[in-house]
């Protein structure tokens, strides 16, 4: 949840036509992609209860809507995520309450999840730093595109906590056991050539190229079989911790659910026929 700078404002508004100052993410709808934009650039998009809550809620509306069938998250201004707004914790912490990380448990922890089990693709389009739980929504995407002047940093120990928002789960996955322990001990900076090289992104551009390269690569996506895409998603989940036995079971499971969409039988028929297939998401 840490923060990578201290910031001294509130929300503001990104830009662009028509947002509301007081709008702490922004939604827009695109070629069947949802992008969802933390807007809190002068704090560097850091993490308010009501930001938190207000991602949740998109993501999960994200999820129930069929017209959705790809999601960018990403941040307005110079920064993806800064992680926890540590001036608002710090007035927790002052409170006295018990429970001063409360927010993992309600916030943090149901975010990650609607991410990893959203049944879409999602991709991060990360602009500038990415630290804390800022970078581990990044990690929890299924793809990654960074700016050249993104970087990512687990931050959590330089404030004296551990990992959260699943860090210890996703970044393992991307870079080995040895270098996430390495990576969340020392807290490094990574840049965006050093994260290309490690597998924590599939693809840096410059960056005024960011969002529209990750809403190309996401329309590509949102024109593709989704309920295949949700399938890949969790099998490959499932597999990181089970056995071969069980990951067997889970794709033989999926592949009979997926022989009987409409979308397999488009592609099959497109193949036949020597045509380009039209997913339609079913």
């Amino acid at each position: 949840m840490t923060q990578y700078e201290s910031t001294t404002t509130t929300a503001h508004a990104g830009e662009g036509a028509g947002t509301e100052v007081d709008d702490v993410l922004l939604t827009t709808d695109a070629d069947g992609v949802r992008t969802l934009t933390l807007n809190r650039p002068r704090a560097y998009n850091s993490l308010t209860v009501e930001l938190k809550e207000r991602l949740l809620a998109a993501l999960r509306e994200a999820a129930a809507d069929d017209g959705v069938r790809a999601v960018v998250l990403t941040g307005a201004g110079k920064a993806f995520c800064a992680g926890q707004d540590l001036k608002e914790h710090v007035e927790t912490l002052r409170s006295g309450t018990e429970a001063p990380l409360g927010t993992v448990a309600e916030h943090y922890n149901p975010i990650v999840t609607a991410i990893v089990d959203l049944p879409k693709p999602v991709i991060a389009a990360v602009n500038g730093s990415a630290a804390g739980a800022g970078a581990a929504f990044a990690y929890a995407c299924d793809l990654r595109i960074a700016a050249s002047s993104a970087s990512f940093a687990m931050a959590f120990a330089g404030v004296g906590l551990g990992p959260d928002s699943g860090a210890s789960w996703t970044l393992q996955r991307l870079v080995g056991y040895g270098k996430a322990v390495e990576l969340m001990m020392l807290g490094t900076k990574v840049d965006s050539a050093e994260a290309l090289r490690l597998g924590l992104v599939g693809e840096v551009v410059p960056d005024d190229e960011l969002a529209a390269r990750a809403h190309a690569v996401a329309a590509t996506l949102a024109a593709g079989p989704t309920r295949a895409y949700a399938k890949i998603k969790s099998t490959v989940a499932l597999a990181a911790g089970s056995t071969l036995a069980e990951a067997l079971d889970a794709e033989n499971a999926a592949q009979t659910e997926l022989g009987g969409t409409a979308d397999h039988r488009e592609a099959v028929e497109a193949f036949v026929e020597k045509r380009r297939p039209k997913f339609t998401g079913k």
